[in-house]
């Protein structure tokens, strides 16, 4: 039995969380204000030097590089100047990097703050304001956040998967739902270049976004990028997979069984849905579950967007009620789960 909690550790307790807002905020000084990536490329800077590059107060500098100390971010160097702390410098200096963090941590200062401070009157009127819609910047921010997941799924998941990898390899087609900067198609034509690559979405922004990454890297023959619904996608099929990176939460609820049972229909026989997503708890308990706490998270900081995390109860009877059998489930980092669902062969 858990013991009760004394008034000093409830305390302590808020005070750990108000130390983590100020951490957020301290971070995204670093990133917008390039410390972190000119302390990357200048270990042991001293701060009249560092200060004079970036054309910083050194005052301000002095006060964020001690706090930054105190953080854990930067390490104080025996000559006097400071330095990114072990692993910093991918975790916060490196878009790009599978392990970079800094684009979620700017959704929420840069957007989720905003989203919070409507909540007082949403509370209220029930209104929201939908992921689709807003502005380059964030998509840039939610492909940096999701960057992880999505080389996890090029790297991984897929070619985990003998059917895919065997299609794709041949010259089969893949289709990605809600594809964001398109940086999953991407790496995936560098694995398997004779395969054809699709990328769907309702977003116009994101479309706008995705198509200048492919166009970029010149890839225009080999991924196509379309607007519109999963429906308008199919003619581009039959898939040997359909993956979503951390899209279904973000599918309003009356439309997910159209989207998952389209996604049905994309496959051809034997090929696969692969899902990666969170999970959110079903009972009191499991929301204090170490691996529910970025589920519970998401949930509230989306709370603004319209999304509702879907439960395991629901992720299931959503595929079965498309015609896939019972899905691999695996929960992995700091929560997500990966769901793997195949269309029968026959």
């Amino acid at each position: 039995m858990n013991s009760i909690p004394t008034i000093d550790e409830q305390a302590d307790r808020i005070f750990a969380w108000r130390r983590g807002f100020n951490a957020s905020w301290l971070i995204d000084l670093g990133i917008k204000l390039n410390l972190f990536s000119e302390l990357a490329a200048h270990p042991d800077s001293a701060l009249p030097a560092l200060a004079a590059r970036l054309g910083l107060d050194l005052w301000h500098l002095e006060v964020w590089c001690k706090t930054a100390v105190a953080f854990e971010i930067l390490d104080a160097t025996p000559t006097g100047g400071y330095s990114l702390a072990p692993h910093m410098d991918k975790v916060l200096a490196s878009p790009g990097h599978p392990r970079y963090i800094g684009g979620y941590v700017q959704l929420g200062t840069d957007y989720a703050s905003a989203d919070f401070l409507a909540l007082r009157t949403a509370f209220r009127t029930g209104e929201y304001a939908p992921f689709q819609g807003r502005d380059e910047r964030f998509s840039s921010h939610v492909a940096d956040a999701t960057f992880g997941l999505q080389f996890l799924a090029a790297r991984q998941i897929l070619p985990g998967i003998d059917f895919v990898k065997t299609q794709l390899a041949a010259g089969g087609a893949l289709l990605e739902v809600g594809p964001g900067s398109a940086r999953l198609l991407l790496m995936l034509a560098k694995i398997f270049p004779a395969a054809r690559l699709v990328g769907v979405d309702i977003d116009p922004t994101g479309v706008g976004v995705a198509r200048a990454a492919v166009t970029q890297a010149n890839l225009s023959t080999q991924i196509s990028i379309i607007e519109g619904s999963v429906d308008d996608a199919i003619s581009a099929g039959p898939f040997a997979a359909v993956v979503m990176v951390e899209v279904l939460h973000e599918i309003q609820q009356a439309l997910r069984a159209g989207v998952v049972a389209a996604c049905f229909r994309a496959l051809m026989p034997g090929g696969w849905l692969v899902i990666v997503d969170e999970t959110y708890p079903e009972t009191a308990a499991e929301l204090r579950a170490p691996l529910a706490q970025f589920a519970v998270q998401t949930a509230f900081e989306e709370l603004h967007w319209g999304n509702i995390i879907p439960t395991q109860s629901e992720q299931t009877t959503l595929l079965a009620a498309a015609g896939f059998g019972a899905p691999e489930r695996e929960v992995m980092g700091a929560g997500f789960t990966i769901l793997k669902a195949q269309r029968p062969a026959v």
